[in-house]
Parts: C-alpha cells; structure tokens; sequence
C-alpha cells in the first residue's frame, strides 16, 4: 500500500475517533446533569429564564430595623467616639453626670418635644448625632433659657451672633427662641466652624463656645512653640476646657445610661410636631383653645413669640402632630377678629422688652368652684372693683366666663401680676395630700405638672402667685391625685 493510501486512511481513522470520543464526553456531561433535558427543544426557554434569575448571596444581611426609640436612633448616629481611650477630663464630667442623673433626665423630659425634629436635621447633614445632646449642654433642653452673657434658648445664641445667622430680635419675636430657626442657624454655625477647622470637629465644639478667634489663637500660640495644636492641648478658657469632654461624658452617659444609674425614658421616633401656616395675627392663647391644646405646651413650641401673639415672626406655627389637621381646619372657617383677644400682650418671659403694658388690664376665665371674692383675693382686688369693671349686679359667675381684671396694687411699675383663683376649697380638693417642690432650672409649670401627672389648672390654682416663668429655687405646692 502506498504512502499516501496510509496517510488518508490514518488522517481518516483519527477524525472518527475525535467524532467518537466527542460524542462519548457529551452523553457524560448530560447523563451528569439533573436539570438539562438533552433533546427537548420544547423546554429551552426554560434554561434561558433560569439563566436570567439573580443570584441569592448567602452573606447578604437583612437591613437593619428602624429604632422605636429616639435615644437609639440617636446612640447609632454618634461620631466621635472613636479613639477617644482613657481621658481623665472626661472621666470626670461622666462621674458628674452620674452623680446627677435626675439633670440628664429632667432635661431629657423638657427635649423630648424637639429632639425628633433636631436629629433628623443633623442626618440630613451626614453631622454627628452627638450634637443633639449640645442643647442639654447649652441649656438643659429649655428654650426659654437665658444667660449672664444675655445668651437664650436652646442653643444659646448671643444677640450679634444671632442677627448674624439671620435670627430677628424684636420687642415681640426673638428668633434664638425659635425651635425650628435656631436649630438651622446652630447647624450653619457648626457647619461653618467644622470646615474652619479643617474637619476637626471638636475644635469646632470649642469654638462655638468660646468663639473661632479665641480656638484660632490659641492653635497659632501652639504652632509657634512647636506643640501640638489638638483640642486637648490647646491653651483654652476654663469653660472651654470642660465644654467638649462634657459632651462627649454626656454621650457616653446616654450610651449605657443604666451602667450609670440614669433612667432615659423612650422618647417616640416620630415628629413631636407639625409646622401649620398662618396668614393672619393670632393671639396663641385663642390657638390653643381652638385646637384643645395646652397653652403652656404651645408656647414651649413657639417660644419665640415673647408676648404670645404672632406679631414680627414667621407665618406658621409649630403644633403637636395629634392637633395640627384640627387646627389647620378650624383656621379656614374662624373669622380674624375670633383669633385676637382684646386683652394687653403679656410677655411670657420675666424680663421681657416691655412689661408695663402687661399691668394694667388683663383676662380671666372663670373656673368651676370659682366664686368673685376667691378671685378678688387672689389678685389683691375688691370685690366691688371686679363688679364694676366687668359690670356685674350680682356675685354670681358661670364656668367659662371671662372676667377683665386690672392692676390697682402697690407693686412696682412693670411687675406681672399672674391672674389666678386660688379657691381651696373646691370639692374634695383640700382633702388631697400637698407637697412641696423646689424649681429646677429650665422648669415650667407645663413640666411640673406632667412630671407630677396633675393638671394644669390645679397646679395654678394651688400656687396663685407664681407666674409663667419660673424661677430656680421657687416652692410649688402639687398634689398628686393618684
């Protein structure tokens, strides 16, 4: 047999036996597969979606649920933490804070209105959470707090300050006691000093409380000497020297606040309030009415408005969520004139612009068990100048009805004279156990009765000479019904 007969029958034997050992290793692969039908073409579109479908990765976790809690939402958000270690300045702040645990949960109590609102403002701007603990630092969560630097409300502005982050100061709109609007300008200005200082956000805790010249001194003094120019080796203010390890105390605290000793009652993470637009002048004691709202809670949400009337403020009002569609109907149908009351403007506030004003005519609305000579003593009035003034013919009154009452007593020029009956003799009432109370500060009456679970209008009737505001180290009588 020739060569080339060899090499064609070679060449050919080789390609059936590649044909042969193909076929073999393809009924292998298939009679391996569980899944693949080998012939069907009926069933291809079915290998195709398979294909399609995304994969399912076993180590994908479940997203995290939403805290019930605005402490934990809080707790989660916190940023500066981190490397802190062993620090003696804060160890010392965090034993106060131990020590004293009703101040973090009494000014946990005041917050519990504003807290929501102001976390959610610091997520919207990526800032650590741990700032929402800076209006216990700076006031104690009281919006009507007021300093010896002439500093007031929750954070505390100062009036220069203040106008310079567009925070209007008039005789009847203080825009620093505005919740929502301090809360935007104290961001700005935290903002602002965070870039200041290259990122370093406790030299911008510093400098908010001893001012950005003050921090930016004390870093060039350092870099002259060849030190370090952190905060905790910066030659700073004894103040500002206790101010950021008091924070970060205070954040640890409501970190593990039962580690020590501190009972943080949950505070709902939901909005405590609504904004409700106004386009009118409105008298907030007529508002609260209105909506059935308490009236010293209203003015713990619009503070601002130092002679409780919508006068040089924004055009909203801020008003518990539960109250805020009931208003906003009962706006749309209510007259102006219904909205205003004849009565003087009297400041909320000791030490407003202006009281003079306020002494000289004022309302009152009668309570059940109220009769004209309780009233007249009460107020230092007679009975005869009740009569005249309101233009009664007898001594009968009806709950509800509102009495005009003016100052005729010997007290200094200015002076508010708080308009309360004090009858104590209301049925079964002086059979109740009394007690005494001492003012904390950043205490209203609103916090004192909730605190004590009493209502309002007894804890007046029972304390007839104190005011609106409240002053540290004042005796309150309450009662505690249950």
């Amino acid at each position: 047999m020739s060569s080339s007969i060899r090499k064609a029958i070679n060449s050919d034997a080789l390609t059936r036996l590649a044909q042969a050992i193909a076929v073999a290793v393809s009924a292998t692969l298939a009679g391996c597969s569980s899944h693949v039908p080998q012939t069907d073409a009926a069933h291809t579109p079915n290998i195709a979606a398979r294909a399609k479908q995304k994969p399912i990765w076993l180590s994908e976790k479940p997203s995290p649920q939403i805290p019930q809690d605005v402490w934990e939402r809080m707790r989660q958000g916190f940023q500066l933490q981190d490397g802190l270690g062993v620090n003696p300045r804060i160890e010392q702040q965090r034993l106060w804070f131990a020590s004293n645990p009703s101040f973090l949960e009494n000014a946990g109590e005041r917050g519990s209105l504003y807290i929501h609102y102001i976390v959610e403002r610091l997520e919207e701007r990526n800032m650590p959470l741990e700032l929402a603990l800076l209006p216990v630092i700076e006031s104690a969560y009281n919006p009507m707090a007021y300093s010896r630097a002439d500093a007031v409300g929750l954070w505390q502005f100062i009036p220069s300050t203040g106008r310079y982050f567009n925070l209007r100061q008039t005789r009847f709109y203080d825009g620093r006691r505005d919740i929502t609007a301090s809360t935007t300008a104290a961001m700005d200005y935290l903002t602002r000093l965070h870039d200041m200082f290259n990122g370093d956000w406790l030299l911008a805790l510093a400098a908010y409380n001893a001012g950005e010249g003050t921090v930016s001194r004390a870093i060039e003094r350092n870099e002259r000497l060849g030190l370090p120019t952190d905060y905790w080796n910066l030659p700073l203010p004894a103040e500002t020297q206790a101010y950021v390890p008091k924070l970060l105390a205070l954040s640890q605290v409501v970190l593990a606040p039962e580690a020590y000793g501190v009972n943080l009652n949950p505070i709902a993470n939901e909005p405590y309030f609504k904004v409700v637009e106004i386009n009118q002048r409105m008298d907030l004691s007529k508002v609260a009415a209105v909506a059935n709202i308490d009236e010293d809670e209203l003015f713990q949400l619009n503070p601002a408005f130092k002679q409780r009337t919508t006068i040089d403020g924004p055009q909203h009002l801020l008003v518990p969520t539960s109250k805020a569609q009931l208003l906003t109907t009962s706006l749309q149908t209510m007259r102006p004139e219904e909205l205003i009351s004849k009565k003087s403007l009297k400041p909320v506030f000791d030490g407003a612009d202006d009281t003079r004003v306020a002494s000289v005519k004022r309302n009152y609305r009668v309570k059940r068990g109220d009769s004209l000579g309780s009233i007249a003593k009460a107020n230092d009035v007679d009975v005869k100048d009740l009569q005249r003034w309101n233009k009664l013919s007898g001594k009968n009154l009806k709950p509800g009805q509102t009495l005009v009452m003016q100052d005729t007593s010997k007290r200094s020029a200015g002076r508010i004279n708080t308009v309360v009956a004090a009858n104590a003799k209301t049925k079964g009432e002086s059979k109740k156990p009394q007690s005494q109370y001492k003012v904390q500060q950043g205490d209203s009456l609103y916090i004192v009765a909730k605190r004590f679970n009493v209502e309002m209008q007894h804890l007046k009737r029972w304390n007839p000479r104190v005011g609106q505001a409240l002053k540290p180290g004042q005796m309150l009588t309450v009662s505690n019904p249950h």
